[in-house]
């Protein structure tokens, strides 16, 4: 019983293994409209085009250190169009001067970071965050742009379409931080010896793709400009095409009191033993069933898909030649199993009270169960019922006893206070016992 259990407790913990890394959100931070497009300055954003904004979101503590791309996992960013590059803008967000968002489409520009969209002017370096997430307005867009070459009186980059959530001229996604990262290091996007940039992030070639296995930028660690939620800037990318990434990251954090740096990828093709394989890092994203209480459930899926979950896992013996045989068993444990004279140490005489020639029957649902489990007994005649719940080292956890009663009906059992696991329900009915297991997720 004990080894069972910790198989199951196993299953689930390697289902939800991301400690730091909580997900990637992939933002539309803005949509080009015709006036935008008017532009001729920084080189034609065509109207329809998504400005998207990628962020890594990670538990309070942690810090982003690196993106990257090796031979065994590569970092790729590809459209099924170009991707737009302002002529003024900047390979890294780091380097912009906050004044150059206001000109033309600049603000547009395709680049990638850790955090960091400006110079440090002042005692001011403002960092990406969420539009939704930006309550100290906005110096882009409208008033704040020149108005491009077409000398715009109301400026650029006021497009206020519902698709794109928050204007820019209300919300810029960025603010400022006193804790700025240094020791920046890049690799695999500029030429070492010109400095030009002929990748998607910078303007000389238009591309569609990038894709390296030499690629990485870092710093000393960045968090989110809000603490509680955490989540940094990577990446804004702007193109009219299907976006999509596999993106590779190292994490910072303190592990039981231990400064460690944690690497996600995004494909478990040649895993290391210090790598953690995340779906979120692979878009667009895989849907289906993310419920595991059901068989379609798979760790890979990173949103629901209506419908995907059909069949509710029931762990149990379904081996007809068992004493504990359970037609409604989908998820065989055969170690749970009970026939006479093998029944894995445990007394068959409690497992399969029917071997002694006088029973009495209850049921429990659902199962796996998260907050509550329902208990049905039927006694044939009135008895003294009672239950406990028994976890795998025999202690009980959960007891109550009914009095005598034939039957009872959907009793109702708590199991808040009951940590996630394998448990045994113990029905005892005048004398006679019955047990059934149950799975709390």
């Amino acid at each position: 019983m004990r080894n069972c259990f910790y198989i199951f407790v196993l299953f689930f913990i390697s289902s939800s293994a991301f400690s730091q890394l909580e997900k990637i959100i992939v933002e539309t931070y803005y949509i080009s409209n015709y006036a935008d497009s008017t532009d001729t300055i920084g080189g034609k954003v065509e109207a329809g085009s998504t400005t998207y904004r990628i962020y890594v979101d990670m538990l309070p503590g942690s810090k982003l250190k690196k993106i990257y791309g090796n031979n065994e996992h590569p970092f790729s960013i590809s459209s099924t169009d170009y991707f737009y590059n302002n002529i003024e803008g900047q390979t890294f967000a780091k380097d912009f001067i906050k004044a150059r968002y206001g000109e033309n489409t600049v603000a547009l520009d395709t680049w990638l970071t850790l955090g960091q969209t400006t110079k440090k002017q002042g005692n001011k370096t403002y960092f990406g965050l969420l539009k939704s997430q930006d309550i100290d307005g906005s110096f882009i867009g409208g008033v704040n742009n020149d108005g491009g070459s077409a000398m715009i009186s109301d400026g650029m980059l006021t497009n206020n379409d519902a698709l794109l959530g928050i204007p820019l001229t209300i919300s810029d996604g960025m603010d400022t931080m006193v804790n700025i990262p240094d020791t920046w290091i890049d690799n695999g996007i500029k030429d070492f010896v010109s400095g030009n940039d002929s990748t998607i992030f910078g303007s000389l070639v238009p591309k569609m793709s990038f894709s390296s296995t030499s690629f990485a930028l870092q710093n000393s660690g960045v968090s989110g400009v809000l603490t509680d939620s955490n989540q940094v800037l990577i990446a804004q990318l702007t193109t009219k095409g299907q976006l999509s990434f596999e993106i590779n990251l190292e994490i910072e954090a303190l592990v039981d009191g231990v400064l460690q740096t944690l690497k996600y990828v995004s494909k478990d093709t040649l895993l290391q033993s210090d790598e953690e394989v995340s779906s979120f890092l692979s878009y667009p994203y895989s849907c289906g069933c993310t419920d595991g209480n059901y068989l379609e459930y798979d760790k890979s899926f990173v949103c629901s898909l209506p419908g995907a979950c059909q069949t509710p896992i029931v762990f149990g013996c379904s081996d007809s030649m068992a004493c504990n045989y359970d037609s409604k068993v989908n998820f065989m444990i055969e170690s749970l199993c009970c026939y006479p004279g093998a029944c894995a140490n445990r007394d068959i005489s409690v497992v399969c009270p029917s071997q002694r020639g006088n029973s009495f029957e209850f049921d429990i649902h659902p199962n796996p169960a998260s907050e509550k489990l329902i208990l049905n007994i039927i006694a044939g005649e009135s008895t003294e019922l009672s239950y406990k719940i028994i976890n795998s080292f025999g202690i009980v956890l959960v007891e109550k006893s009914f009095g005598n009663a034939n039957f009872i009906s959907n009793e109702e059992i708590d199991l808040n206070a009951i940590d996630n696991g394998l448990y045994t329900v113990l029905v005892n009915a005048g004398g006679q016992t019955a047990t059934k297991l149950f799975m709390k997720n």
